[in-house]
């Protein structure tokens, strides 16, 4: 057969990612802190972008006496991105989701949601550990033994522990061992009481030096820590020479000192969740609706616009057109995600309605997959949707993803329970029980059964594991500390 050159016509479809696509796809799986981060950087981007006046009740997609823009279209990706050509819907699957990526976080906070000036956003950073304790070392050293102790409040975790070998210390930084183990032990007298500790008996000792409670028994209970942690207290009253009344109160002030005093400074402060969504009931039903408090009413500056197009160029013009394309599809963008978003989670609050209405021993088992067939959707959009997002109702804040799990067979075979509510039910047999009949895990499984709950003994200690529960005999131990 002959080799040469030819010509073939072949047709084939592909699936193609527009940019705008790629957006519309980012902005659903964003939180409402995250999206504020990205609107500011589109405002700051695009001089056609603004926001609209606290009390305005006007269109949110345009200003100026120019033909308004068009209605925002229907559920549909083709009008999203219809300024770049068609594509498909924004509720597609695609393979390792490769435009899912975070937004900028360090963006400027926006203006012009009527709220007033945050006082707080000027109040200095707290103390840390290191500044308490540098402060302390100017007030106690000098010269050489300054600059050692300097070196060992710079080694201590924000725990308050020395994590550090003194010899290779010393070896560092060209001092004897002697000069400092006496720095070290300088330190260690610093306020919080237990800081510069090399281990938890010696953190421990230090606090009982200080309140002047250090006596021999106490010794030697600090040095058996492990037989505490134990429970085994005969062995405790035999090596410390004290009889049980004394062996409680040992036990009762050894529970009072701190065994993080480093915890006490600096740290990141907590951060406040802002919910995405609020629920409530009305009387016609369930109210859902987005959290727009925290997000700004974006304009189509259209004067604005008309203004700069009069003398442009044909340069000019062309880009004058990309922005108010960009413009307007993220005003249209942004609407889509709220919708979107009302969806899914109207869709939730009718699957977990006996939630909602009575607590979470009424959860139901439910699935990514289960809700997306409801509305019509793929499950990787609603994936999207719940990832991230908070929901606030009656019975507290909420992450969205809280309302997808796994389901427990009944015994009787008629239907099934949610996970979190067995997980309920567990927490509330392990709070109730006494300290002399303490349940073992098949002990739980077997009153759980006797509910009607089909659970087997190793899915209760996963569960009780994951709520950060110890097993029958740590929880025994506890207990006779407590007690």
């Amino acid at each position: 057969m002959a080799l040469g050159p030819r010509l073939d016509l072949r047709q084939s479809q592909s699936l193609v990612m527009t940019p705008q696509l790629q957006q519309a796809i980012k902005l659903l799986a964003l939180s409402n802190l995250e999206l504020e981060s990205y609107l500011a950087e589109a405002l700051e981007s695009n001089p056609l972008l603004d926001t609209a006046p606290a009390d305005s009740d006007g269109p949110a997609d345009e200003t100026g006496d120019a033909p308004p823009a068009e209605a925002p279209p229907s559920d549909t990706a083709e009008a999203l991105a219809s300024d770049a050509g068609t594509a498909d819907d924004l509720d597609v699957d695609f393979a390792e989701e490769r435009f899912h990526h975070d937004s900028a976080s360090d963006g400027a906070g926006l203006a012009g949601n009527g709220e007033g000036i945050d006082f707080d956003s000027f109040a200095g950073a707290d103390e840390t550990l290191y500044d308490h304790l540098l402060a302390q070392v100017g007030e106690h050293f000098g010269g050489v033994e300054a600059m050692v102790a300097e070196q060992i409040v710079a080694l201590i975790d924000e725990a308050g522990y020395l994590r550090a070998d003194l010899a290779e210390l010393a070896q560092r930084l060209g001092v004897p061992l002697a000069l400092v183990e006496h720095v070290l032990g300088v330190v260690q007298r610093f306020d919080p009481s237990g800081v510069g500790a090399r281990d938890l008996a010696e953190c421990i000792a230090i606090q009982a030096r200080e309140a002047d409670r250090y006596d021999p028994a106490m010794e030697r209970m600090i040095a058996h820590l492990d037989l505490v942690a134990k429970g085994a207290f005969p062995q405790l009253r035999r090596i410390c020479g004290v009889d049980d009344e004394d062996l409680a109160d040992m036990i009762r002030e050894l529970r009072g000192y701190d065994p993080k005093p480093g915890l006490r400074f600096g740290g990141a402060p907590a951060q406040a969740v802002v919910p995405d969504i609020f629920v409530r009931r009305t009387a016609e039903g369930w109210a859902v609706e987005v959290n727009g408090g925290t997000l700004p009413r974006l304009l189509v500056n259209r004067r604005y616009h008309a203004e700069l197009v009069k003398g442009a160029g044909t340069k000019n013009r062309a880009w004058l057109s990309e922005q108010l394309a960009g413009a307007n599809w993220l005003v249209r963008a942004l609407d889509q995600r709220q919708r979107t978003i009302v969806k899914v989670a109207s869709e939730i609050v009718k699957q977990q309605e006996g939630f909602f209405l009575h607590g979470v021993a009424h959860m139901r088992p439910l699935t990514l997959r289960q809700v997306a067939e409801e509305i019509g959707m793929h499950e990787s959009t609603v994936s999207r949707v719940t990832s991230n997002k908070y929901l606030s109702c009656a019975r507290g804040l909420f992450e969205l993803k809280y309302f997808f799990s796994s389901g427990i067979a009944a015994t009787a075979g008629d239907g099934a329970v949610s996970a979190e509510a067995v997980k309920s039910r567990i927490k509330a047999l392990i709070d109730a029980e006494d300290a002399k009949a303490i349940l073992s895990d098949e002990a739980i499984a077997q009153k759980l059964a006797a509910e009607g709950h089909d659970i087997a003994r190793r899915t209760v200690v996963k569960y009780r594991e994951a709520m950060g529960y110890g097993s029958s005999v740590q929880r025994r131990r506890q207990k006779a500390l407590a007690g």
